[in-house]
């Protein structure tokens, strides 16, 4: 007997505003996103882009990102994650095109598509999002064609020199620039033992203001988004190597006392930092047996 199991591929596909994650996050897959419209800011990393409708980003999945969203318009995405050592798989010879040296060749890229390179990409992603959701066989095998079809197009897109390096554009208000210029600050020394008193010395700017057009931009607290970025930090050094210390890997991320880095791990995982280094060991010995 044929199971559903069989059906399931390494891809998802989720169009508007369904599942939207309300906090930094960070995956292991490759992701594309795609914004339809509203007004929304995408941090990623050290960089805030300022959406406009058209706009297509490419990421690995592991850089620390976030939409923020302006609630007062809808908000309309595609978004689709997919693991690279899979979609790799599907493009042996005779194909000849390195589809995914769009995502490698740069950590994030951004393109302002054209209005006839968004005809092309939006049936592709409807088409996507509506096999994802079907779990037969020829939805399956249409489900592959349809997302090398997208990879070709994407990469067709990063090929033009139109699209120049794929960068943001920068901030344009002086509070955005403000904002990125100290999540940069932050992702240069989250590791260290900050206080608001230094973050504000080296912006050069009122502690109490730094605070507030922090919330206003990003959506939440300064010291929020830094226990964030360590926590994400952990989930990589314990996916590169389960055997990780634990103590050892609090101190590496800026962590005092091994209680509080627990905590924290799992306010934002919903896990202990054990049950996590398990999961990914477990996860490892189920691709060993593939």
């Amino acid at each position: 007997m044929i199971t559903q199991e069989r059906y399931k591929l390494p891809i998802e596909a989720m169009y508007n505003t369904s599942q939207i994650p309300t906090d930094f996050h960070s995956h292991l897959e490759y992701e594309i996103y795609y914004f339809h419209s509203g007004k929304c800011k995408l941090l990623i990393g050290d960089s805030i882009y300022e959406l406009a409708p058209g706009n297509l980003i490419l990421m690995n999945g592991m850089t620390l990102h976030y939409p923020s969203i302006d609630d007062r318009f809808e908000y309309c995405r595609t978004v689709v994650h997919f693991d690279p050592a899979f979609a790799a798989g599907l493009f042996q010879p005779p194909f000849v095109v390195p589809l995914l040296q769009p995502f490698e060749r740069q950590t994030n890229r951004l393109f302002s598509l054209s209005t006839e390179e968004q005809a092309k990409i939006e049936p592709l992603l409807e088409r996507l999002c509506s096999l994802k959701l079907n779990e037969d066989p020829l939805s399956h095998d249409r489900l592959i064609v349809c997302f090398q079809e997208l990879l070709l197009l994407i990469y067709e897109f990063a090929s033009k020199p139109s699209h120049g390096n794929g960068q943001a554009s920068p901030p344009r208000s002086i509070k955005h620039q403000n904002v990125q210029k100290l999540i940069s600050y932050m992702e240069e020394h989250y590791r260290e033992d900050l206080q608001l008193g230094d973050v504000a010395d080296y912006m050069h700017l009122n502690k109490h203001y730094l605070v507030k057009i922090f919330k206003e931009t990003t959506g939440i607290t300064l010291f929020h988004y830094l226990y964030q970025r360590r926590i994400n930090q952990a989930k990589m050094l314990f996916t590169m190597n389960p055997e990780r210390s634990i103590t050892e890997t609090a101190y590496e991320v800026g962590f005092k006392y091994i209680s509080h880095f627990s905590q924290t791990f799992k306010k934002f995982t919903g896990q202990s930092p054990d049950d996590y280094r398990r999961g990914i060991a477990r996860s490892y010995q189920d691709t060993d047996l593939l």
